[in-house]
């Protein structure tokens, strides 16, 4: 049975924050919110969560995660990223985007796009997400909370209690936090390329 936490959109509780931590360090599976709806994530090192997570959506091992951060002050560890491309990244975040970059060598293998080897990495504008990460001091590997035979993201709490209260080890209850996922950019070339329209606008690609 998950544990259940109902933390304020706007003022997170700073000891539910620090308890959730605990939990995704000890190798913990999380339902948590984003801008972009409701998420399952882990640590970012911790392959035994990230395949409970694979079993809990019944992805295969060619589905790429994401790299949620609290901004863009690590993505030199984990993604190569030319000048241009930061300054836009930049201007759009935080925000409901997935960045599709090259993977650097620090990030696992299992973590990346089999065969570009990329990895989405993104920044929230949600208080929630944004406290845990900053508590965390890392990213937490993420993907949107879409079950097996779902089209749509799951967004009311109690539907997400009683899918999942046996499969994951938290559900933190941050209220409404939209229903659309991220829009998803190729920055791995010359330029900005779309390649999924979501909740963010795209008028400056």
């Amino acid at each position: 049975m998950s544990q259940f936490f109902q933390i304020h959109p706007e003022n997170p509780q700073l000891r539910l924050i620090n308890q959730a931590v605990s939990l995704l360090r000890k190798g913990g599976v999380v339902v948590y919110p984003t801008d972009s709806g409701y998420s399952l994530g882990c640590h970012i090192g911790d392959k035994d969560a990230l395949n409970r997570i694979r079993r809990i959506r019944q992805l295969d091992d060619k589905h790429p995660f994401t790299l949620v951060c609290r901004d863009l002050s690590e993505i030199g560890v984990y993604a190569k990223v030319e000048n241009s491309a930061f300054r836009f990244m930049k201007s759009h975040t935080p925000g409901p985007f997935t960045f599709i970059l090259s993977a650097t060598r620090e990030v696992p293998r299992r973590l990346q796009h089999p065969k570009r080897k990329t990895i989405g990495y993104r920044v929230p504008d949600n208080k929630i997400a944004l406290d845990l990460l900053e508590a965390m001091g890392e990213p937490i590997m993420n993907t949107s909370l879409i079950m097996p035979a779902d089209k749509t993201i799951l967004i009311d709490i109690d539907e997400i209690r009683q899918r999942l209260e046996k499969q994951v080890d938290l559900i933190i209850d941050g209220g409404y936090c939209g229903d659309t996922p991220t829009t998803v950019i190729d920055m791995t070339g010359d330029s900005p390329s779309l390649i999924r329209q979501g909740a963010g606008e795209t008028d400056a690609i």
